[in-house]
């Protein structure tokens, strides 16, 4: 039985690992300097063993996006995924400020009060742009960074120049439309067939909460991640760029870049993959997760 965090259309799920991430999911209020109330703040955890995982979502997702990569990191590792500011199922009323730098506010905030201790930042796509930059800020609460098919390099959504009414209205009801979240789908996986039913309604349920439109029209104004480029290079943490070979959402370029920029750098192709690795191929990015944690553990004679 799904908990009421969650819309109600939660209970159609019916892969194992939705549902087992789904009933894990909890709401509590965070918080931070951005309201004088706390931020009703959606994330799950499971698994001893430090130093702990957080991982991040893309744009216009949720924490559920990792729900096919968290059971096989759990075993292994204390694990978080977090929905951030302005995404998923936390609060999206209580902000008015849905820019990155109220995002990485949040996450800190979510940081002192919940883990406390440094973590390994596993940022997808967008959420490999938040990683960075909040790397970048508060360097003494990131061990290590793991870049899935990470934005960064690449601009923000095109969509920017249109969140002007009544153009933002109509923007964000194209993203909302059915069809059109299952020609992104598609695009984002090499393997059209792992676009089930399941994950379909995965990639939607958050639409159902409050001001979705609003904070995503907010967030897309405030302008993303374009600014993050130039300071790429100045990231310091062990980082491991994890990349679909056959991404058709960013291409393969800005992995290389990545690698270049990013000096304690190590990159690793998915073969037969698209954009989304810990959705597309999970026991393969986590693999690689833990073996560069592993061997981070080993360069520093055994301490994590």
């Amino acid at each position: 039985m799904l908990t009421a965090t969650l819309p109600t259309a939660a209970q159609a799920l019916t892969e194992a690992t939705s549902v087992q991430m789904a009933v894990a999911i909890q709401v509590e209020g965070v918080q931070t300097p951005l309201a004088s109330e706390p931020i009703p703040t959606a994330w799950a955890t499971a698994g001893q063993g430090q130093p702990p995982l957080v991982l991040l979502h893309g744009f216009d997702s949720s924490l559920l996006e990792f729900r096919r990569l968290w059971p096989l990191l759990t075993p292994q590792r204390q694990t978080w995924a977090v929905d951030l500011l302005g995404f998923g199922f936390s609060d999206r009323t209580l902000s008015p400020n849905l820019s990155p730098l109220a995002i990485k506010q949040h996450l800190y905030s979510f940081w002192q009060q919940q883990i406390g201790t440094p973590m390994v930042l596993v940022g997808a796509s967008m959420g490999g742009a938040a990683a960075m930059d909040f790397a970048l800020t508060h360097p003494e609460a990131v061990a290590q960074l793991v870049l899935i098919d990470a934005a960064g390099f690449a601009a923000g959504p095109a969509m920017g120049k249109l969140m002007v009414p009544p153009l933002d209205s109509w923007a964000t009801a194209f993203l909302r439309n059915p069809r059109v979240r299952r020609n992104i789908s598609r695009q984002a996986y090499f393997d059209k067939s792992l676009v089930t039913p399941d994950a379909e309604l995965c990639a939607a349920l958050h639409l159902d909460c409050d001001r979705w439109k609003e904070a995503l029209i907010a967030f897309t104004k405030s302008g993303g991640y374009n600014f993050l480029g130039p300071k790429i290079p100045d990231i310091t943490q062990p980082t491991l760029i994890l990349w679909g070979q056959q991404d058709r959402i960013l291409g393969t370029k800005d992995a290389q870049r990545f690698e270049t920029a990013i000096a304690h750098s190590q990159l690793v192709w998915i073969p037969q993959c698209g954009h989304v690795p810990h959705l597309e191929k999970p026991k393969a990015t986590a693999e690689a997760i833990m073996q560069f944690l592993d061997a981070t553990v080993a360069a520093n004679g055994g301490i994590g």
